[in-house]
């Protein structure tokens, strides 16, 4: 069923000791390396999806799709701004990830010059990306036993609302024009920045956490990595071919839910722990 309401705007804010360990998977670290970097990212790529979407906004004729586009630009506003939060404390932890992060941002300064039609694609295709990705969290949850409970939601909550708006980004690229060519090159464009940036940031993380050598680092990243690929393969190509709505996407069933938790005096979520 297709979603016709506005997601809602949930400030959250997170408080991160001074001394925080960025290894927030005790039991299987490489797991929060690559969850950092993929946050490592965030800053640059959500402003950039942000501003594709609000760039249709006043072009569009539909006032419920004006609303529901301005509500889910806000909770990508809200994404990067706590992931930046976050990353500055990656930043202090990883000095070297200062070259990465600016290199992030001229790859995104020159997606910006593809103009507005690509930089929509790009937004409905990398939320096709991120829910296949809330989808393998909720399938692979026991890895977040153990968790820093903290950092575990930061990225529990996002990907729970990149289910919540997981049509909007396809809605505003259709309305405005649409065309499937320019979105399967804008989706298999959002997969491969999205991967190469991710193993660039974890290799620099592992580096300087002298696990660069490691076999068993890189068997678990790579499993995870192929994991992935094969659940996002198939929902790529077939979110490609004429007919696809996101709607017909099945929601993961652990984090479909968890907003309904929401609390409305404090507009918080609860905090994540798995025993």
């Amino acid at each position: 069923m297709r979603s016709t309401s506005p997601p809602p705007i949930r400030r959250v804010r997170f408080t991160w000791p001074e001394q925080f360990e960025p290894r927030w998977t005790p039991d299987v670290p490489e797991l929060a390396v690559a969850a950092n970097a993929v946050s490592l990212l965030m800053p640059h790529a959500e402003p950039y999806i942000v501003a594709s979407v609000r760039s249709a906004t006043n072009d569009l004729g539909d006032p419920d799709l004006v609303a529901r586009a301005r509500s889910y630009a806000g909770q990508e506003a809200q994404h990067h701004g706590q992931h930046r939060r976050y990353n500055d404390h990656l930043i202090g932890h990883y000095p070297r990830l200062v070259s990465v992060d600016r290199w992030f941002g001229r790859l995104f300064g020159f997606l910006r010059g593809r103009g507005t039609r690509f930089g929509l694609a790009f937004a409905a295709g990398f939320e096709t990306i991120a829910f296949v990705a809330a989808r393998w969290v909720d399938r692979n949850m026991g890895l977040f036993r153990g968790a820093e409970p903290t950092a575990a939601t930061l990225f529990l909550w996002h990907l729970a609302e990149e289910v919540e708006h997981k049509e909007i980004a396809w809605d505003v690229y259709e309305a405005s024009g649409g065309g499937r060519l320019r979105y399967a090159a804008a989706t298999w464009t959002a997969g491969f920045v999205l991967a190469a940036s991710a193993l660039l940031a974890a290799w620099v993380m592992l580096a300087q956490d002298r696990r660069i050598w490691s076999p068993a680092a890189h068997l678990r990243l790579l499993r995870w990595s192929l994991s992935f690929v094969f659940a996002a393969v198939p929902v790529m190509v077939v979110s490609s071919l004429p007919g696809h709505h996101p709607s017909s996407l099945v929601d993961p069933s652990g984090l479909e839910h968890w907003l309904d938790y929401l609390d409305p005096s404090t507009s918080t979520v609860p905090e994540w722990a798995l025993p």
